[in-house]
C-alpha cells in the first residue's frame, strides 16, 4: 500500500518484507559516498583514480600551506 503522503511512492511498492535499518549499523561507521558531476566523472576511469587525483592535490595543499602559500583547511 503507497503512501498517499508521499506522490513519489507509487501503489506497487511493496515494503511488506522490508527491514527497517538493515544497512544502519554499515552506514553508521563511516560509508562516505561523493556523486561526482558527469564531467568530473568522465575525467576518471575509477574510484582509484579519483582517490589518487584527490590525495596529490591534498599533497599540494599541504606543501603551499607549508610554505605559506595557503591556510591549511579544517
Amino acid at each position: 500500500m503507497a503512501n498517499s503522503s508521499d506522490p513519489e511512492m507509487l501503489e506497487e511498492y511493496d515494503f511488506s518484507n522490508g527491514v527497517r535499518g538493515k544497512y544502519a549499523k554499515r552506514y553508521s561507521e563511516g560509508t562516505n559516498i561523493v556523486r561526482l558531476d558527469d564531467d568530473v566523472a568522465a575525467m576518471f576511469p575509477n574510484s582509484q583514480e579519483v582517490n589518487d587525483a584527490l590525495r596529490s592535490l591534498g599533497e599540494i595543499i599541504r606543501h603551499h600551506a607549508s610554505i605559506g602559500l595557503a591556510k591549511p583547511s579544517g
